[in-house]
């Protein structure tokens, strides 16, 4: 009997892809999260924990969304914090690395499955190297962490003494890292250090550290590390980048400084946001909302002060996100610039899509084209949804839905007040935001490649 269970267990195991296998394990881990924050003592003295808020806090932890129904300060007892904390680590590098980490510390040795599966979790194209890869990806996690956490003590140790000092620092640095938006601070998040520039500036970098993406990380260090030995001019090191990390860093630096002039331009006077700031305040506020838009979800202000036009901007923000194989959601920085490549081409009659001097290929403008649709698809119909089942204004309903898919973690004040049906709606829309609709879509569907094989005759179609 025993041993017919094992076979039909691994029967199950070898009937799961790996693309499959992945939105699984952010659903257990959400599953063993939320039991654990259910339990009475990780809440603190006095408070109650519902199955439902257990639920969405765990989603919100292990998505590194950061929207929340109780305050993360105030509810959760040290050890629901140190859930929490270790749930937004495990969310932003994936079950799969975590996972893969311990066997490399183990020296267990890695099949051909694990690596393909290794492989897939970081969205790469190849095997080689993988386990050195794996292995830079968590050195590099850790000591960026631990270097923003000491940056950090030095401003949160004076004020809230030593071992709340350095507690906040650690969960900060981890959760900025991971673009999680999660404070142990207090009820206004980073609302009170708007001039203080250490956690302003070790904010900003640990976010855009966290987002711009772990192959960007490796090919810029390795670049400067040649132009050293070769003595290389800075230009020359940069164009040595490879088109990916070009491509992630040029575009990366619009949104940011980008999104900052416009946040600056349209809220300048606004008191309910910027407007009561001097001038620098003003300039380091817009960039600071500017970064924390896309996927970070820190606030300095009220998101709900924001005027008409500079939702419009957060949307953007929100739904884009940061890049591809970091801590990051959205729909990434790549994705959509191939999408603006796609109907630029288009409208200029070329046949090519070149990005510095490379061709794009067809399957990665397919892709693109995938993936924005899907994204877009999920937030409009979770939009509708959460307008059903939680009647609310549009606005409110739209940013949330924006940034739960996006993993942001910004609120307009909206998610504290949701009901039942409501929470469940935005769980769903962070658990799609952060494995991908098109994830979700592969979980359940079969492999149709071989429909690949049937030839049709071309049929015509009228478009625009």
């Amino acid at each position: 009997m025993g041993m017919e269970k094992k076979k039909r267990l691994r029967g199950i195991e070898l009937k799961l892809s790996p693309v499959q296998i992945i939105p699984v394990s952010f659903f257990a881990a959400i599953a063993v999260g939320a039991l654990l924050l259910w339990l009475p003592f990780s809440a603190a003295v006095g408070e109650h924990t519902d199955l439902v808020t257990a639920l969405f806090t765990a989603t919100t932890s292990v998505c590194v969304t950061g929207l929340v129904v109780v305050d993360t300060y105030s509810h959760w007892s040290i050890f629901g914090q140190a859930v929490i904390l270790i749930l937004i680590q495990i969310g932003g590098l994936g079950m799969i690395t975590i996972a893969s980490s311990i066997m490399l510390l183990m020296r267990r040795k890695f099949s051909l499955t694990d690596r393909i599966l290794l492989r897939d979790a970081f969205n790469l194209d190849s095997n080689t190297k993988l386990l050195s890869f794996l292995a830079r990806v968590v050195k590099g996690t850790f000591i960026v962490e631990a270097a923003g956490a000491i940056l950090y003590s030095a401003a949160f140790i004076p004020e809230f003494g030593l071992k709340r000092g350095i507690w906040i620092s650690v969960f900060n640095a981890v959760s900025a890292f991971c673009n999680a938006g999660m404070d142990v601070i207090g009820p206004d998040s980073l609302g009170n250090y708007t001039n203080n520039p250490i956690v302003m500036t070790v904010t900003i970098l640990l976010i855009v550290f966290g987002g711009i993406g772990f192959v960007v990380w490796f090919d810029v260090l390795e670049g400067i590390k040649e132009g050293r030995r070769r003595d290389y001019r800075p230009s020359t090191v940069i164009k040595r980048f490879s088109e990916h990390s070009k491509l992630v860093i040029s575009f990366s630096l619009i949104l940011m400084f980008g999104g900052a002039f416009l946040f600056l331009l349209l809220e300048f006077n606004n008191p309910g946001t910027i407007g009561n700031m001097n001038f620098f305040g003003k300039l380091v506020n817009s960039l600071f909302e500017s970064v924390t838009l896309r996927t970070a979800g820190f606030a300095t202000f009220s998101q709900k002060e924001l005027n008409g036009a500079s939702s419009v901007v957060a949307y953007i923000l929100m739904f884009i996100g940061g890049s591809p194989i970091g801590t990051a959601g959205g729909v990434k920085t790549t994705t959509f610039f191939l999408l603006i490549m796609n109907a630029r081409s288009y409208l200029r009659n070329q046949d090519d899509k070149v990005i510095f001097n490379k061709r794009v290929s067809e399957e990665s403008m397919r892709k693109a084209s995938a993936v924005i649709f899907v994204g877009f698809g999920a937030v409009l119909l979770l939009t509708v949804l959460l307008e059903v089942v939680n009647p609310v204004s549009l606005d409110d309903a739209l940013f949330e839905i924006v940034s739960a898919c996006g993993t942001v973690g910004l609120s307009r004040g909206l998610t504290s007040s949701l009901g039942t049906l409501g929470r469940l709606t935005v769980i769903l829309a962070m658990y799609l935001g952060r494995i991908g609709p098109i994830s979700l879509v592969a979980l359940f569907s079969k492999n149709s490649s071989a429909s690949n094989n049937i030839q049709y005759s071309e049929g015509s179609f009228y478009v625009g």
